[in-house]
């Protein structure tokens, strides 16, 4: 799997979120199928070249969001039933999109707008963007 992830440590973006916005992506595209292992913190930050608190900080966050679970001598494995796979939620949006929705979601949050005005940013964007 780690051949599948790649950092850019010169980004702004802490190589935290970088890997739990990638893992989030093979979720969601099905390349990481429920049940799937992921490596071991340290066998993940040793291949990535980065701190082991790296690895288990993003591995946090992915359990928080309900894409992972971790269990002690069991490792982390992708969860049953990720974000967005819920009866009656499952959407087929394309991966890199709901990525980019949840890094703009976060940025928005973090400069102080709210829901509806992230909304509204959105669809003035997308209003220009089809002139």
């Amino acid at each position: 799997m780690s051949a599948e992830i790649v950092l850019d440590l010169s980004s702004p973006v802490p190589p935290f979120e970088q890997l739990r916005a990638r893992i989030t992506a093979l979720v969601d595209d099905g390349s990481l199928t429920p049940g799937s292992r992921l490596p071991s913190v340290r066998a993940l930050a040793a291949d990535l070249g980065i701190a082991v608190g790296t690895v288990a900080r993003a591995y946090r966050e992915l359990e928080a969001a309900g894409y992972v679970v971790s269990r002690r001598r069991h490792g982390t494995t992708v969860a049953e039933t990720p974000p967005g796979r819920e009866a009656g939620r499952e959407r087929d949006w394309p991966a890199d999109v709901v990525q980019a929705a949840e890094d703009l979601a976060r940025r928005a949050r973090a400069a102080g707008l709210s829901p509806e005005q992230t909304v509204e940013l959105v669809q003035d964007a997308h209003r220009r963007l089809g002139q």
